[in-house]
């Protein structure tokens, strides 16, 4: 299944570290070391909740996305999705879903359209989530462009993200979310 916006793919090659090699603010780090589900933690802090599709494709794993779980060139479902609360874009999110872990009951995470992939998976009680890694995005990065297409009001000089690999039924996926400017997560 292939969808396209006119954004996809935003991407967002990093740097992408253990958070103990960043000074981080408090209240930021708080977001970005959270190891409970975003989508959740978003919803709490406002509504109405909504993830908008950026794209979705299959397509081989990047060498620069590749890391102990997900190797590069193995075939991946790429996703895309902005992440808005009282209609304001709060976090990109990209997903790399191998192909070999969505069989089973995992084929399902192919096919959310609006839904959010964190709802899914939170949903599930043998989830496992590896070590968060943080990265900063200064405004030369392709996230700076999409905040600057969506015309947000770039406040803080560098975006923060963070990503993570998840393990479903021993099946791998990562997740990786950038705070967009504006984001609840700079606020103190």
């Amino acid at each position: 299944m292939t969808t396209e916006h006119s954004l996809f793919p935003v991407q967002m090659v990093a740097n992408w570290q253990p958070p103990e090699n960043f000074t981080l603010p408090i209240s930021l780090r708080d977001w970005l070391l959270d190891p409970s589900s975003l989508t959740a933690r978003l919803k709490c802090h406002g509504q109405p909740f909504r993830v908008e599709v950026l794209g979705q494709c299959i397509q081989a794993c990047d060498a620069v996305e590749a890391n102990d779980d997900i190797t590069a060139g193995e075939q991946v479902l790429v996703r895309e999705v902005l992440l808005y609360c009282d209609d304001i874009p709060q976090v990109f999110a990209r997903s790399l879903l191998p192909l070999s872990s969505l069989t089973g009951a995992q084929q399902e995470l192919a096919h959310l359209g609006t839904q959010s992939l964190g709802q899914v998976l939170f949903n599930h009680p043998d989830l496992r989530r590896k070590k968060i890694q943080v990265a900063v995005f200064d405004q030369d990065s392709s996230v700076a462009n999409l905040a600057n297409y969506l015309a947000l009001k770039n406040t803080p000089q560098t975006l923060w993200g963070r990503r993570s690999v998840f393990v479903l039924d021993d099946k791998p996926l990562m997740v990786a979310e950038i705070f967009l400017p504006n984001a609840i997560a700079y606020q103190k």
